[in-house]
């Protein structure tokens, strides 16, 4: 038997759109947005069921907690990172590739790098790049347990610069400036900060305050970044 038709004043009705599989990765993609667009503070299972335009329960299946999603992001993102295969030869310029490239891919994932404090991560690209650090340095001849404190210090520079750097965007944002004219006006403010105070009491930041807010954030970053590099090369083995 034929469908009775509706009557041609009622709004036809309208199928829902079908809905994508929920799945960890899934999950995880929304995270990634959220987190990208918002920061780290915005994301939560109940704004990220709302992504997936389900309910919060729903991820707990995939899931087991926030802390949990929180460090699927982390790893998802550590596998932007291309790491080297270990030379001996050039283990220092290694050591600055594999620094500069974590930098960049945290950079572009608002603060995703504060996940990684007061936290070790243990997912594959993070175990990964991990091994990858450990076997440059020891493959380049740096003891083993300087190696290994090596990786752990790196990897908090790189996390801490990465966020702090993540902090003045979000500053930046929230002022509706550039962020050429933002950092122009906050570094400019710290100088004459500087420079008004009492030489007698402050002879060395009233004196070099123009030196002291030079270089932005990759030129400090690189700085610090060679203070490390060549304080290991004091630990390679003496040259017969």
């Amino acid at each position: 038997m034929s469908e009775i038709p509706a009557p041609p004043w009622r709004a036809p009705r309208r199928s829902a759109p079908a809905r994508k599989p929920l799945s960890r990765d899934a999950i995880v993609d929304a995270a990634l947005g959220l987190l990208d667009r918002e920061g780290l503070d915005a994301v939560s299972m109940r704004r990220v069921a709302e992504e997936l335009n389900t309910g919060a329960a729903s991820l707990y299946a995939h899931v087991a907690n926030k802390d949990e999603l929180l460090e699927l992001a982390y790893d998802r993102v550590l596998g932007e990172i291309e790491l080297p295969e270990p030379d001996p030869a050039r283990w220092r310029e290694q050591v600055r590739e594999i620094a500069r490239a974590s930098y960049q891919v945290l950079g572009r994932h608002g603060d995703i790098a504060r996940v990684s404090l007061a936290n070790v991560p243990t997912g594959p690209n993070a175990v990964k790049m991990g091994e990858a650090m450990l076997g440059v340095l020891i493959s380049g001849g740096v003891p083993p347990q300087q190696a290994a404190w090596a990786v752990d210090r790196i990897s908090m520079y790189i996390s801490a610069d990465a966020y702090e750097g993540s902090l003045y965007q979000s500053r930046q944002r929230t002022s509706g400036k550039p962020i050429d004219e933002f950092i122009a006006d906050y570094f400019g403010q710290i100088h004459e900060y500087y420079r008004s105070l009492p030489p007698e009491r402050f002879p060395f930041l009233t004196r070099y305050a123009d030196v002291l807010v030079q270089g932005d954030g990759e030129e400090r970053f690189e700085f610090g970044l060679e203070l490390i590099i060549n304080g290991l090369a004091r630990y390679l083995p003496a040259a017969d």
